[in-house]
């Protein structure tokens, strides 16, 4: 029997390796294991369609025309984030950056028989990489849109996965799953859960977006219940934020003006992000001035007896920044 070869199976394949060459060209999937996942996980499945120029066009799987559907398969695995869900002009839900979830992924220092949560579970391309990496059973991911879950559930099944995909406030966890010994966030934070820490073993790594930074916790048993701290990693970091009823309300509004020169300045506004109203515009730029432009690796959160602060080179030391609790 004559079998010939699927060319678009040929062509998603050359531009999935052409993304993992870029994402390893640019430092990442260093582990060989995650490399593994990255390359053999197809990105286009979980992303029949996505976005483009600002929510104005879509790009879709089954374009009629042969020419859209060839720019829809290049911007799969196009090393960038994709748009796949806007509703009302607001974004709520997209499919990250893979170079940025090959960071994130291998800064998780996942180990065999762990099990994993997940909070956002997006276009299901993550969890599908976490499954790849530690089997189906060990992962669960969670969203508070029935919409989002579905569509996930569709992708990783397309691609032969099976994770538990829950449909539920991410700010309150899945005890039912737990508990984790690694909680991986896609959406940025407003605080972090208390539920999430009662759910990890003592020694777990919890690794989120928060401010404009990567925060990577680490969670420990004392006497008076759970703690964690950790610094952040020096990765800038996007994402929607956490949606749910568990999340605490944003800090009031910042009052002032920004100064002009460094207003631009990614990591003053880091800065900016991370102290909330507890700091205006002109304090922030003294501290910032004064400690010679700190980089995010310098900064970190403690989150300990019901309360949960922000802090720079020690959490006991001098420059510290209540944060919400939830």
């Amino acid at each position: 029997m004559d079998v010939r070869p699927d060319p678009f199976a040929a062509a998603a394949a050359e531009e999935r390796r052409a993304m993992v060459r870029a994402i390893v060209a640019g430092g990442a999937l260093t582990d060989p294991a995650w490399r593994d996942a990255f390359e053999q996980v197809p990105r286009h499945l979980f992303v029949p369609y996505y976005f483009v120029d600002g929510g104005r066009e879509r790009l879709w799987c089954e374009d009629p025309d042969p020419d859209r559907r060839a720019r829809w398969l290049r911007g799969a695995y196009e090393d960038g984030p994709l748009a796949t869900r806007i509703r009302d002009g607001a974004l709520i839900s997209s499919s990250s950056q893979p170079s940025l979830m090959a960071r994130m992924l291998e800064e998780l220092d996942v180990r065999e028989g762990q099990r994993v949560l997940e909070i956002g579970a997006g276009s299901g391309y993550n969890a599908a990489l976490l499954a790849h990496r530690l089997g189906d059973d060990a992962v669960t991911t969670v969203d508070l849109d029935p919409e989002i879950t579905e569509s996930a559930r569709r992708h990783l099944a397309a691609a032969g996965h099976h994770p538990a995909v829950i449909t539920g406030d991410g700010a309150r966890g899945c005890p039912e799953r737990g508990p984790y010994d690694r909680i991986i966030a896609t959406c940025t934070l407003p605080c972090v859960p208390g539920a999430w820490l009662e759910q990890c073993v003592p020694g777990a790594r919890i690794l989120a977006p928060f401010a404009t930074g990567l925060i990577a916790l680490r969670v420990r048993e004392t006497g008076h219940g759970r703690c964690a701290e950790g610094r952040f990693l020096h990765t800038a970091a996007y994402f929607v934020p956490l949606r749910g009823a568990a999340t605490a309300p944003d800090r009031r509004p910042r009052t002032g003006t920004v100064p002009r020169h460094v207003g631009g300045n990614d990591l003053f506004r880091f800065l900016l992000a991370l102290t909330g109203d507890t700091l205006d515009p002109r304090e922030a730029l003294s501290l910032w001035e004064r400690e010679r432009h700190p980089g995010r690796e310098r900064f970190g959160i403690t989150v300990e007896h019901g309360r949960q602060w922000a802090w720079l080179d020690d959490p006991e030391g001098p420059y510290a920044w209540p944060l919400p609790t939830a």
